[in-house]
């Protein structure tokens, strides 16, 4: 069986990367390891009949304003958007609760209640976000450098204030809120849309994150796909088919085919070879990639060096209700979003992190929730709701079930405790520990849904490892699609394209030399000399569990 492109795992950068191949002439098959494809853009009844749940990730501020998922023009294809009427609820312990609008006098107006002042400081802040916005985005979803994208914002911007742009992005998000607003509710916003990532508040780093999602929220909402996550990869698949791609279910790769330093196609699991003519493009995590399917004999030592030292975000517990009614918020501001952030202020959620990180669990979990029925009310019956909620834990590759047990009362605790009357609601629960996240869906490795940490140490030019921040790997035609690549995780597709791209750069008559010839040169610098002596084991996860076969499309 022969493709021009081979394409390992249909998550949604898979698919991504798959339709722009296709869109350039290219004959393309992708493998899919599990029955289904979409990695972790899937919906399915898991609680109760009659209510759909999201089974991985859910709202989409980033794939909404991403110029790859617009550019694909996925609305001719069944995709459509619902917001809810609120974007964000922050409810603190005391109840108070900020609500973040895609109206900014509302967002303004609620941040006000909490300190004089800050419904103006969040005007400015947006009114500076507007300029910068499309470059920016623009700029973190193209391969590192983004020399076109970065000088058009370093000339919107001039040379100061792109300095003072470039403190921000440096800023943990801590320090950011300080500097943004005088009360707890602006600084609230910020601080949870940051902890969306496994990196702590007070980390370098952490206040693009919230200042980022904070903003797109405000711009574009955190929309849904209209009858689930689902729709995203069907509209992906269905626009593959018709230009002629196809995606193969039940097809594990377990090993990549090289010779002579390239790439020349994949060998599944019930022995079938799948030969690619021009690339392999593999939206897996990168150690599943590098050591799993290439293997280290074929790698260049400092490669296999640095991936002992590659660090997964968090675990994750997360659990889906059917509930018969509304959820019952003490405070009724709460009720109008689509995302609630709950369980902790900003000093809690230090706290929080802080038990993260020394790999404890959590006594008082934050919560990421989502009423789906408010934002998309198809998700459930008339008068009903779909919720979830889930929660990080510190990244480990077995837990016991109890420990999850323990965690799920706990977060129901804290709902229970803001919505009194919550759990006789209850007409159905779903729980998906990191165990069971990593069944059904093998590219998310101990429930770490990110494809690798947020942390400033491992992104850019350091994703996945120390590099080229680009899709380019050291064995010729073989190219990273998954979220462990620039610019990481979310769903937007960056990776997929930025694979994609690079494959048809490589495949270019004359300028296809040239850029080869860069690609080695760059490696040979990146990768040169010997291994030093056999590493310590990583801290993320030890040298003898790395090896695994994995070929699920990443999130």
């Amino acid at each position: 069986m022969t493709a021009d492109a081979v394409v390992v795992g249909a998550g949604h950068n898979g698919l991504v990367a798959a339709n722009l191949l296709a869109d350039a002439g290219w004959d393309v098959v992708v493998l899919e390891a599990t029955g289904a494809p979409g990695g972790a853009v899937r919906s399915a009844e898991v609680t109760a009949p009659g209510y759909l749940s999201d089974l991985y990730s859910s709202f989409y501020p980033l794939g909404y304003a991403s110029p790859v998922l617009r550019g694909l023009g996925l609305d001719r294809y069944g995709l459509a958007w619902r917001h809810a009427p609120d974007v964000l609820a922050h409810v603190l312990p005391d109840d108070r609760v900020a609500v973040l609008h895609r109206d900014v006098e509302r967002t303004a107006a609620s941040l006000e209640a909490f300190a004089a002042g800050d419904g103006a400081r969040w005007r400015t802040a947006y009114a500076q976000w507007r300029p910068l916005a499309d470059r920016l985005v623009a700029m973190l979803m193209t391969p590192f450098p983004p020399v076109r994208h970065g000088l058009g914002l370093l000339g919107a911007l001039g040379a100061g204030d792109a300095l003072r742009l470039a403190r921000r992005l440096l800023l943990p998000v801590h320090k950011l809120g300080q500097e943004m607003f005088a009360g707890v509710g602006g600084r609230a916003l910020l601080s949870g849309c940051a902890l969306h990532t496994d990196i702590s508040p007070d980390d370098a780093g952490s206040g693009v994150y919230g200042w980022l999602l904070a903003m797109l929220g405000q711009q574009v909402g955190w929309p849904v796909p209209a009858g689930g996550a689902q729709m995203i990869t069907d509209a992906l698949v269905a626009r593959l088919a018709a230009r002629g791609g196809r995606v193969v279910p039940h097809a594990p790769v377990v090993r990549i085919a090289t010779a002579h330093g390239r790439a020349l196609g994949v060998r599944t699991a019930d022995g079938r070879a799948w030969r690619a003519r021009r690339a392999v493009l593999a939206d897996v995590p990168a150690p599943a990639l590098y050591l799993d399917l290439v293997g280290p004999d074929a790698l260049p030592p400092r490669l296999v060096e640095d991936l002992t030292h590659f660090r997964w975000d968090g675990s994750t517990v997360k659990v889906d209700w059917a509930l018969r009614g509304p959820v019952p918020w003490r405070n009724r501001d709460a009720a109008g979003a689509g995302t609630v952030h709950l369980g902790a202020d900003v000093a809690g959620l230090a706290r929080y992190a802080g038990e993260l990180s020394a790999g404890e669990l959590p006594a008082h979990p934050f919560l990421l929730a989502g009423q789906m029925t408010v934002a998309d009310p198809a998700r459930s019956p008339a008068g009903t709701e779909s919720l979830w909620a889930y929660t990080h834990l510190p990244f480990r590759t077995r837990w016991d079930d109890g420990e999850i047990a323990v965690q799920v009362a706990r977060m129901e605790a804290v709902l229970e405790r803001h919505a009194p009357g919550f759990g006789a609601l209850v007409a159905g629960r779903y729980v998906a520990g990191p165990g069971r996240l990593e069944r059904e869906n093998p590219s998310l490795v101990g429930g770490a849904v990110g494809g690798g940490t947020a942390a400033a140490y491992q992104q850019l030019f350091l994703r996945p490892v120390p590099g080229l921040g680009r899709a380019d790997t050291p064995v010729d035609r073989l190219f990273l699609a998954s979220a462990s690549a620039h610019p990481g995780g979310g769903v937007h597709g960056a990776p997929g394209a930025n694979a994609a791209r690079a494959a048809l750069a490589r495949q270019r008559p004359v300028a296809g030399l040239a850029y080869r010839a860069a690609v080695r040169a760059a490696h040979r610098a990146v990768y040169a000399g010997a291994a030093p002596e056999p590493p310590v084991p990583s801290a993320g996860r030890p040298v003898e569990e790395t090896a695994r076969p994995v070929s699920v499309g990443d999130r």
